[in-house]
């Protein structure tokens, strides 16, 4: 996923143009891509401001002391305006907090915490595509509204286990639903079987699975083995994308339900953007590849309005423009930063129900942005009056 990350970003500026506007402050737009990944490259094209726009890109490792090197070397000495992306809540909360400190623009779409928009909260920080919030209203308390009432928990035994836990049972049981049980897995678990047995004997019509990456495709494909779904009950991977149900496959994927940002097979629009990137990257865009282009191209579209590269006068921008894009369409973004939009309660289809390559999801809800996000004066953050 890391280098298509890039590819949709370098897709943006191929197709951007030159706009004639007041100079950039030192000649030049320059982001920086911060995600895990295993190789360093920039690419550059287009322009804003009739300057070029340049675009560099690091491996964060997940760690956030790393993460938070390259964003003071990167903002001190190499002059980028904004850093983008920022997998993993730990590596987001420091450089968002460097980026305050510097008075220099963040934008996240690859972290979870809404401690971004809450208690971290900064003036310059923004949160775009998804938060931990979002996936609990949408996997839980939606998904109760269509007739999953009863849940078990299968959660890595670590902070965002539990905080995903804890947000989504809290929607299960505001929805009407109840939650039967839980069970705390170690991280990087190799064999879920005792997990899931228990699971699987607790009756839930629903087990949820607070965890990520391995762990959950883990727990998916050995709950296949079990005949878990087959027997009735459904899986709920609480953070999980497309890009992870290509990784597995759809007879072990089928009908898990997820929630994401953006599905490349729910309209026209959609897919005309995902047709472009696939030509590019050779795979279908997820949220948070898709989150990244809107990003970016949302901050470009706030330098070319400001007619400055100027951090104060791009964050007033950020915070009042309208976000219109095949992501955000119709989106909002709050005081504290937080991007609110739409969210999808999606269900992976059998194998024999997909028609073409990639065409994995039925959607069965849209949740809408208002509902799917914390409100700004309730998010803690202390810049919302």
């Amino acid at each position: 996923m890391r280098k298509n990350l890039i590819a949709s970003v370098a897709f943006l500026l191929a197709s951007s143009t030159a706009v004639l506007a007041q100079s950039a402050t030192d000649g030049k737009v320059k982001i920086g891509i911060l995600n895990d990944q295993s190789g360093v490259y920039a690419d550059f094209g287009g322009k804003v401001l009739d300057v070029p726009v340049e675009i560099v890109d690091a491996d964060h490792q997940n760690k956030a002391d790393i993460a938070s090197n390259i964003a003071r070397q990167w903002y001190d000495t190499e002059q980028v305006d904004a850093i983008m992306e920022l997998t993993t809540s730990s590596v987001a909360l420091a450089v968002q907090a460097i980026a305050k400190e510097k008075k220099k623009i963040d934008i996240v779409t690859g972290a979870a915490t809404t401690d971004l928009t809450g208690k971290a909260c900064s003036p310059y920080g923004f949160h775009w595509a998804y938060d931990t919030h979002a996936l609990a209203v949408g996997t839980g308390g939606a998904l109760v509204k269509q007739g999953g009432d009863s849940w078990f928990f299968l959660t890595a035994d670590y902070a965002f286990g539990y905080s995903l836990e804890q947000q989504t049972s809290d929607y299960v049981k505001a929805s009407g639903g109840t939650v039967v049980g839980a069970v705390r897995h170690p991280l990087s678990t190799q064999d879920f079987s005792s997990f899931l047995l228990q699971a699987q004997s607790s009756g839930a019509k629903v087990i949820g699975l607070a965890n990520a990456g391995l762990d959950t495709s883990n727990a998916i494909k050995q709950a296949a083995e079990f005949g878990i779904t087959q027997g009735g009950q459904h899986l709920a991977a609480l953070l999980f994308t497309l890009a992870e149900v290509h990784g597995l496959g759809l007879e072990a994927a089928q009908g898990l339900t997820l929630t994401e940002g953006y599905y490349w097979n729910r309209d026209d629009e959609s897919r005309a953007f995902a047709k472009k990137f696939f030509a590019r990257t050779g795979k279908m865009p997820n949220m948070i590849h898709t989150g990244t282009y809107s990003a970016v191209t949302q901050y470009l579209k706030a330098v070319q309005k400001a007619g400055t590269d100027e951090t104060e006068a791009v964050a007033k921008q950020l915070h009042e423009m309208p976000v219109d894009d095949v992501f955000g369409r119709g989106g909002t973004v709050g005081a504290n930063g937080r991007m609110i939009h739409d969210m999808y309660l999606l269900q992976v289809k059998k194998p024999a129900e997909s028609k073409e390559p990639w065409d994995y999801f039925n959607v069965l809800a849209t949740i809408p942005g208002k509902e799917a996000y914390i409100d700004p004066a309730k998010s803690g953050c202390d810049l919302v009056k």
